[in-house]
């Protein structure tokens, strides 16, 4: 019973617990709603009370902004009624400008009228006085100018031929002291450098051992070399030092060059002379075009076809009266552009002309005529324009002055031509004959080649073996030597050197 009753009584007890533990909680949760509900209409009551705050600010700034754009309004209806009532003021004013310029303008006009009006009368009172004096004179106006023209000759025909004569020589002294500026300004813009050309070149030796290298056994290379360039060479006492003598300029550089490879590769044996010879001969040809080149970049012209550059390059190894022909055809174009400035003519064509006046002497020892006949037939080949050609072709006289241009060239010539030891006529007249005594021997049909060496004593003249044999190389010699002294005349005796010389080459493989 006791543990019934024990069961029972904790049954009871948990029942009473549950119960009790149902309405703690219920109590406990209606209270919890409570607080929450508190709290979410304090948030709505907040959110409510700032809203209408915010409200109420918007409509005061509203209520700001339309009081501002109605006062900015009658701000600018103010500022217009201003503005058109100066408007009114000025356009008042500019019409009373207007009338009273109308009424000085009538004023004005009547004035002019006025004055015409007292023209025409004075020159009707003039002519009136004219026509009395003529009728009382019996002389009309003219004849009476004459007459007084006449008297007054008359009278100081002594003063008026000592002033006349006075002006002449004045305008003369002027404008001769006019031109000499000119000249002297033109010559002080181009102050080139100039040497005149020799006959021969210096070859600086490393030791003077070197020279029985260059001599070789039995002469042979020396022999070789002369043969090959053209030149003679002439080793003596001077220490460390070779001439090439001759005179064409381009041998003596090509020997003077070979000579200088030569030492500088070490092998100095004929073959390999004849050889470094050939190469420095087509170093020679780009040496021409480069010299043309820095011509033309010198003097400042544009739009020449490289092959008229390379003509020009070429008259650098060609001399006038013993001057460098490209270094005087430079300075002529310098002075002629100075000139031509001086005096209001086309510096282009008279520098262009200036450089190109000479261009015949390129070629003037290979085709006939004179260098301007030929200077003319090359410009127009390479289209130069007329203006040119008209302007260098008379810097000799041998064709009239046909522009201004032209004078100047002349001038200019004259100017580089003649400046103090520019030329020299005897080294010409040298220079000349050497030409003229290779050409007689180059005028036989079994010549080769030849070259004039010993300044002018000897000629060396290689013949073409398989047209000639021996006896006739012999021959030969004595033809020439004869030619030589019916054609030319020179001092004491010319020694002709004939060399028939056979060679057979052929190549191991």
């Amino acid at each position: 019973m006791n543990e019934i009753q024990i069961l029972i009584s904790l049954l009871v007890a948990f029942s009473a617990g549950s119960t009790i533990g149902y309405f703690g909680r219920q109590f406990l949760a209606s209270k919890q709603m409570e607080t929450a509900e508190g709290k979410v209409s304090k948030i709505i009551n907040e959110a409510k009370n700032k809203a209408a705050e915010i409200l109420l600010e918007a409509k005061n700034k509203a209520v700001k902004i339309l009081d501002d754009v109605k006062n900015e309004g009658i701000e600018r209806n103010r500022q217009v009624n201003r503005n058109e009532q100066r408007l009114a003021k000025k356009e008042e004013h500019l019409e009373k400008e207007k009338d009273e310029f109308e009424n000085q303008k009538t004023v004005l006009q009547g004035k002019a009228k006025q004055v015409m009006k007292i023209k025409e009368d004075i020159e009707n009172i003039k002519q009136e006085q004219i026509n009395k004096l003529e009728k009382i004179a019996d002389l009309d106006q003219e004849t009476a100018k004459k007459v007084i023209i006449e008297r007054i000759e008359q009278k100081n025909k002594d003063d008026i031929i000592k002033k006349i004569k006075q002006l002449e020589e004045e305008g003369q002294d002027e404008l001769k002291k006019r031109a000499n500026d000119i000249i002297v300004q033109a010559i002080q813009k181009y102050s080139g450098a100039h040497t005149a050309e020799i006959t021969t070149s210096n070859v600086s030796l490393p030791s003077d051992e070197m020279k029985g290298r260059i001599i070789g056994r039995e002469g042979r290379n020396i022999k070789t070399l002369e043969q090959a360039t053209g030149v003679e060479v002439i080793i003596d006492d001077t220490p460390q030092t070779i001439i090439v003598s001759g005179f064409d300029p381009v041998r003596r550089q090509v020997a003077k060059l070979s000579l200088e490879k030569l030492m500088s590769d070490g092998r100095i044996h004929p073959a390999r002379i004849e050889e470094i010879v050939e190469e420095v001969k087509k170093e020679i040809i780009d040496k021409i075009k480069h010299a043309g080149e820095l011509a033309v970049l010198d003097v400042g012209v544009a739009g020449i076809n490289q092959k008229l550059v390379q003509l020009i390059g070429r008259l650098k190894y060609r001399t006038s009266y013993g001057q460098n022909v490209l270094l005087h055809s430079i300075e002529v174009a310098h002075l002629s552009a100075s000139l031509a400035s001086e005096l209001g003519a086309n510096v282009s064509v008279a520098k262009k002309a200036g450089l190109l006046h000479d261009i015949g002497k390129a070629v003037d020892h290979e085709i006939q005529g004179t260098h301007v006949e030929i200077g003319r037939n090359i410009l127009s080949k390479f289209g130069i324009s007329e203006d040119v050609i008209k302007a260098m072709q008379s810097h000799h006289e041998d064709f009239p002055f046909e522009t201004t241009e032209s004078v100047i060239i002349r001038v200019a010539d004259a100017i580089s031509a003649s400046r103090p030891g520019a030329r020299k006529d005897t080294l010409e007249n040298y220079l000349k004959r050497l030409e003229e005594l290779e050409g007689i021997a180059n005028s036989f049909e079994e010549v080769e080649k030849s070259f004039a060496i010993q300044a002018g004593r000897e000629i060396r003249i290689f013949v073409t073996p398989e047209k000639i044999d021996d006896l006739g190389a012999t021959k030969i010699s004595r033809d020439i030597a004869d030619k030589i002294e019916e054609t030319l005349n020179y001092p004491g005796e010319i020694k002709v050197h004939v060399i028939r010389e056979t060679r057979a080459i052929d190549y191991a493989r």
